[in-house]
This record gives C-alpha cells, sequence and structure tokens, in this order.
C-alpha cells in the first residue's frame, strides 16, 4: 500500500503536543498546510496563566497536568 496516504492513526491532537513553545508552534504550522505559525506575544493573566497569542489568530495556554488547549 502507498505510503501517500495518512493514516487515521497518525493524527495528532493538540492536547497530546509536547509542553514547549517550539513543539506547539510545529504541530500548528503542520496543522496549516506547511504556512508557518509564530508567535505575536505571551503575557501572563489575572489567574497566574502563561497565554500565547499565536499569528493564526488564537491563544494557547497549558493546564495544570501541562497539555496545550485553545484558551
Amino acid at each position: 500500500m502507498s505510503q501517500a496516504f495518512v493514516r487515521e492513526s497518525d493524527e495528532q491532537w493538540l492536547n497530546e503536543v509536547p509542553p514547549s513553545l517550539n513543539a506547539l508552534i510545529l504541530y500548528l504550522t503542520r496543522e496549516n498546510n506547511g504556512i508557518r505559525v509564530y508567535e505575536i506575544r505571551n503575557y501572563v493573566n489575572k489567574e497566574g496563566l502563561e497565554i500565547h497569542q499565536m499569528s493564526n489568530g488564537l491563544l494557547y495556554a497549558k493546564d495544570a497536568s501541562d497539555k496545550w488547549y485553545v484558551f
């Protein structure tokens, strides 16, 4: 069988991405059809969460178990 087809089991979810910013950028770039996604700014909100504003227009943060999610 050709490897040109992506298997469903190869799909990665946001919460499976390692907790580093570089890993998040690589994941988001891959999800954006190879168009580079980069961090516009980061800040800490009132609750003490570090928020990352990305060039794809979304905000990302890590939960208590170090898993990425859309804020």
